[in-house]
């Protein structure tokens, strides 16, 4: 491969979304494609938006994402060696291996007793929640746009108005009044 001037940030998120594509595997998103390993059909954590979450405030991870990146890549830099597999020249460790040698490098770093697995499974649970949650969107405007965990789930549209109504698996009638002071989406006054 030819040789490219390493961007730090472009790396971190390429690192980060191999990461995230060796949680939920998807399909390459493109030719020559790095941090996917298209091991899967159908679009994965990374399509359904992981590096969006992990970069949103809320999940209080956002801070130290950098270091994951950089954590991650010596770790992966350090399997590489011990298995004697070629580096390729301006690419980040992690993104490099092959998918199977970044599944073996996830498990060891999840694994009962590693000194890091808390901020391992924390990465992996965010990677999660994009994709069976979408926790960082809007949920029917994900559901319109084809999200790849909420449509693989057979997650169902709201009706024309936004609300989602489950009239076939109800009880058939009111459970309690609506209060009073309930406005008309449903949310109290």
């Amino acid at each position: 491969m030819a040789s490219r001037k390493p961007d730090d940030h472009q790396d971190r998120t390429t690192t980060l979304e191999a990461f995230a594509d060796t949680i939920i595997p998807g399909e390459k998103r493109y030719d020559g494609d790095l941090a996917v390993a298209g091991v899967s059909r159908g679009g994965g954590a990374v399509q359904a938006g992981a590096i969006e979450l992990l970069e949103w405030d809320a999940t209080g991870l956002t801070g130290g994402l950098d270091d994951f990146a950089a954590a991650l890549n010596r770790h992966a830099a350090a399997y590489a060696a011990e298995h004697g597999l070629p580096a390729e020249d301006g690419v980040p460790p992690f993104v490099s291996l092959p998918y199977d040698d970044r599944a073996a490098v996830v498990r060891w770093l999840t694994a009962p007793g590693h000194p890091e697995k808390a901020l391992w499974v924390s990465l992996a649970l965010f990677c999660n929640m994009a994709y069976d949650s979408a926790a960082h969107l809007n949920t029917a405007e994900a559901l319109a746009a084809g999200h790849p965990g909420l449509t693989a789930m057979g997650i169902t549209r709201p009706d024309a108005d936004g609300l989602w109504r489950f009239r076939a698996w109800s009880y058939g009638r009111p459970l309690a009044d609506v209060h009073p002071a309930t406005t008309p989406s449903g949310s109290p006054a």
